[in-house]
């Protein structure tokens, strides 16, 4: 409950729309409660009397409070719809700007699949609760009160029927309750492996065409899906109960009410026209009890929804920043000292181990190693993409945990391995490297990636569309328009992660002749084949996490074994 109770904190400027639709409830209510005490005057003063004046004067004021119940109904659904739908937008913006302030090893502890059902199904839970349950949980109590209030005011011994039955109905909801509670919790979560089928083979569907593999998927989906079908109706069957049960009691009061009142108005304790009203406030308390019911296998589902929603907002980013950090960056010069980094706190090895070395402003470093040695993780620990274990990574001579992050990754570029470009232009992605760049800066940039010969082919030039994830350009179309947004955010310090293994040798040649030029910019370069590392001032050699050697080209082939290996290896498989 207190999660919710802090969601409900997130409504901000719906407040007004929540307070004026529960307060529109209790007047439609309360009209809705006089009409049955007016009923019963029309029939009993009006039609058995044959007193025409008082059936109109009784019979227009039902009409009058009918059609007021009716207007503050229908304005209290736009209120209602405003408070819940609003309430959801703030919750989602919430849930968002937490995600963006996470670091990669935050975004390691949830999958995909997982933040988006608790930006949409979840958040839509706890929309209902408002839109669905607000009316019956503000009419409920007051329907309860009042109508047993004039039940009681009118024959209190019919009254007692119904109080006799309240209790039987709280222990069966609240037997019904506790159970659904960890079902609904379920539920989400199997929602959550649906969607996490859905996004895998959607984004990987040319491999599961290539591959003939859509039976295979099929399957995977159908069991998932199935599993959602399956839970989903243990979960609603069981939170079913509650209507038979309520419906059961409610008849069963109504029958024996009408025995009794039947024999009281024989013995002319009653008059039928009390009976009818009483029966309606009879059938107003039994419904009101049926719809807090309701209101509470709501609360319940969105109780679970709730906490799903708080553990993405309560997740402590994983990178912190300090009080007064340092705010520029003085040269693009990049030192190590003793860096040791693992993933996770409880792994039993390090990814790096011991990783030392300097590199001055301006020089041009090479990274070489297997798979798996460790090279993409060194260079996004210079980004402060995530913390090192122990040790100190410097840049500009200041330990990068004692800058601010928008200043230290703004002073590095970085082109990943897996290259991505966003729905929209070739000119709205360049210009997430400089939202002020002017055209002639938009082609020098691609000019020096590589990108623009290609792009002076494309009738609209800059302002092409790329399509979704930039599927209208190839493979390493897409890589240099990457290298060209980089470029554009001048930065101190530019790291290449195999950023250009999907373009030919003389482009990849023409684009690091290109980038010598810009001698205040350290230049870092992983690479899978040594000769394109050849002229690094700095090459570091690491093998299993570990730096084993670092010098220059002829430094390391004259006496490290591991580089000689890989350069002979490569020079005998003609990749040189």
């Amino acid at each position: 409950m207190k999660d919710f109770k802090r969601l409900l904190g997130l409504l901000g400027p719906y407040k007004k729309n929540l307070a004026a639709a529960m307060l529109l409830v209790l007047i439609e209510t309360s009209l809705e409660l006089v009409i049955p005490t007016l009923a019963a005057d029309l029939i009993d003063n009006g039609i058995a009397t044959g007193d025409v004046r008082h059936m109109l004067l009784v019979g227009g004021g039902m009409a009058l409070c009918a059609l007021i119940a009716l207007i503050t109904g229908l304005t209290y659904a736009r209120h209602a719809a405003k408070a819940a739908y609003g309430w959801g937008a703030r919750i989602r913006e919430a849930e968002w700007a937490a995600v963006q302030r996470w670091s990669f090893s935050n975004m390691d502890h949830y999958e995909t699949s997982s933040l988006v059902t608790r930006m949409t199904s979840d958040v839509t839970v706890m929309q209902n609760a408002i839109n669905g349950g607000l009316r019956p949980l503000t009419r409920a109590p007051i329907m309860f009160l009042l109508g047993t209030f004039f039940s009681f005011t009118m024959n209190a011994k019919l009254a007692l029927i119904f109080i006799i039955m309240t209790p039987l109905l709280g222990l069966v909801l609240f037997l019904i309750v506790s159970h659904v509670a960890p079902m609904y919790t379920k539920l989400q979560a199997t929602v959550d492996n649906l969607n996490s089928v859905v996004e895998e083979d959607v984004r990987a569907i040319r491999t599961v065409k290539a591959f003939v593999r859509e039976e295979h998927e099929e399957g995977l989906f159908s069991k998932v899906n199935n599993s959602l079908r399956n839970v989903g109706t243990k979960t609603n069957a069981t939170a079913a109960l509650n209507m038979p049960f309520f419906q059961l009691t409610m008849y069963t009061a109504t029958v024996l009410i009408m025995l009794l009142g039947g024999f009281m108005i024989l013995d002319g304790e009653m008059e039928v026209g009390a009976l009818t009203g009483f029966l309606s406030y009879v059938l107003q308390v039994m419904n009101s009890m049926m719809m807090l019911s309701n209101v509470f296998l709501l609360l319940t589902r969105s109780l679970a929804s709730a906490g799903r929603i708080c553990g993405v907002l309560d997740e402590e980013p994983g990178l912190g920043e300090r009080k007064n950090p340092v705010t520029s960056v003085e040269d693009g010069s990049v030192e190590f000292r003793d860096v040791s980094f693992k993933y996770a706190q409880g792994a039993k090895e390090n990814t790096l181990q011991g990783i030392s070395f300097k590199a001055k402003p301006g020089s041009t470093i090479g990274i070489l190693g297997g798979t798996g040695a460790g090279k993409s993780t060194l260079v996004q620990l210079i980004a402060r993409l995530y913390d090192v274990s122990s040790g100190a990574v410097l840049v500009g001579g200041v330990d990068v945990r004692d800058y601010s992050l928008e200043v230290l990754r703004d002073s590095v570029g970085i082109v990943l391995q897996k290259n991505l470009l966003f729905s929209g232009t070739v000119r709205e992605n360049l210009l997430w490297g400089d939202s002020d760049a002017a055209d002639d800066e938009l082609w020098e940039a691609c000019r020096k990636a590589g990108a623009e010969e290609f792009l002076r082919r494309f009738p609209d030039g800059l302002d092409t569309d790329l399509g979704q994830g930039g599927v209208n350009v190839s493979g390493g179309q897409k890589q240099r328009l990457c290298i060209a947004r980089s470029l554009l955010k001048k930065p101190r310090i530019l790291v290449f992660d195999d950023s250009t293994s999907a373009v030919d040798s003389a482009t990849e040649a023409g684009i690091r002749a290109s980038l010598a030029r810009l001698e205040d910019v350290t230049k870092i370069y992983i690479a899978q084949r040594a000769g394109t590392l050849r002229g690094a001032d700095l090459i570091l050699v690491l093998d299993d996490g570990r730096l084993v050697d670092s010098g220059t080209h002829d430094e390391l082939i004259g006496r490290c074994q591991v580089y000689k290996e890989i350069w002979a290896s490569q020079l005998k498989g003609g990749s040189l």
